[in-house]
């Protein structure tokens, strides 16, 4: 099937410089898959769906903004890009900095990054740095070279990371023929919160497609927008979302405002609990990816919200090929037989 690269298919929608040049990996398309499962479970009578984000070509979210924030780099001629990443970041730029043949650097909490996601930016040949210090700490850093040497910035900051992920919000609408009643979605950096909402605004000022309710949701150990207060130390087994500052936080809360929304926060057990069950509908994701659905969960279970008659879009960021080390470290042995039928047959069988 031919398919115009994403920031082509929307061009009227994504806001690049006259200097852009595309550099795509044909990134967008994401499925729109349906959990009736999970909506039996907590309640049936509405329309669940999840947008699969994992399907991206270094499988997370990331990528709608990098084939952006790269081609508009490229274009000024930037011949070095760089970002602080928890892991998902570090692999897109990684991935389209090669493509268009750039150099990487990728600034790297000191262990807290999974392995999944570092072996990606390792593999499309970025310099990895790992810092002593917080993911926060890495963006300071990342913004401080870039303010003083020709060196792009990559991360949320930049403005054409958010142009293309807003494309996200425009598929969905495409899908459905209108936006959804209710976005679920975790947040982290904020970025994706951000992007999301200016989409559905820009979209329905051209096709009146609505506008949906967000719903925000950080891990409780990394919850500073539900705090009201940054966190020198986040903690959270959902690594993507392990971020204590933010830096587009106050768009975020803006975004769930003008929505009718909130941004609130659930356990790393309610997390891993909604992977669980995602995984039982055939969608595998990365434990932060279960953020968003976990909190409608945790919404609709204490009688805050009833979802009755809506229809309803939980984004799942990651595939869960990103993180596995959790699911590793509990996967039972497989179970040994002789090499023949009848051991086989006793066993599944009998």
């Amino acid at each position: 099937m031919n398919r115009f690269p994403l920031i082509q298919r929307y061009s009227i929608f994504v806001d690049l410089p006259e200097h852009s040049r595309l550099i795509t990996l044909s990134e967008g398309y994401t499925p729109l898959i349906p959990l009736p499962h999970i909506a039996n479970h907590l309640g049936g009578s509405f329309h669940l769906y999840a947008k699969y984000e994992g399907l991206n070509p270094t499988g997370s979210f990331k990528d709608r903004g990098m084939t952006a924030a790269i081609s508009e780099a490229v274009g000024r001629g930037a011949q070095t890009v760089i970002c602080a990443s928890t892991g998902n970041t570090a692999a897109s730029a990684a991935a389209y900095a090669s493509r268009a043949g750039q150099k990487a650097v990728v600034l790297i909490p000191e262990g807290k990054v999974a392995a999944g996601k570092l072996a990606g930016a390792v593999a499309y040949g970025a310099q990895v740095i790992q810092i002593a210090g917080s993911f926060d700490d890495a963006l300071r850093m990342v913004v401080q070279i870039s303010e003083r040497h020709p060196i792009a910035l990559v991360n949320s900051l930049n403005p054409y990371r958010l142009e293309g992920q807003k494309t996200a919000a425009f598929e969905i609408c495409d899908e459905l023929g209108k936006a959804p009643d209710w976005l679920c979605l975790p947040v982290g950096n904020a970025g994706n919160i951000t992007a999301y909402w200016m989409g559905f605004k820009q979209y329905h000022e051209y096709k009146a497609t609505g506008f949906p309710h967000i719903l925000g949701v950080q891990a409780a150990g990394s919850a500073p927008l539900v705090l009201g207060h940054p966190i020198d130390h986040p903690e959270t087994i959902a690594t993507a979302i392990r971020i204590g500052r933010p830096a587009r936080g106050e768009q975020a809360l803006q975004a769930a405002e003008e929505s009718g929304g909130k941004i609130i926060a659930v356990s790393d057990q309610q997390i891993l609990e909604m992977q669980r069950a995602l995984a039982s509908e055939g969608v595998w994701v990365e434990p932060a990816s279960a953020a968003g659905l976990a909190g409608l969960a945790d919404e609709i279970q204490k009688g805050k919200f009833d979802p009755k008659g809506k229809c309803i879009v939980a984004v799942c960021t990651g595939h869960g090929l990103k993180d596995p080390d959790i699911i590793a470290k509990s996967m039972p042995a497989p179970q040994r037989i002789p090499a023949e039928i009848d051991a086989l047959e006793d066993l599944i069988l009998g």
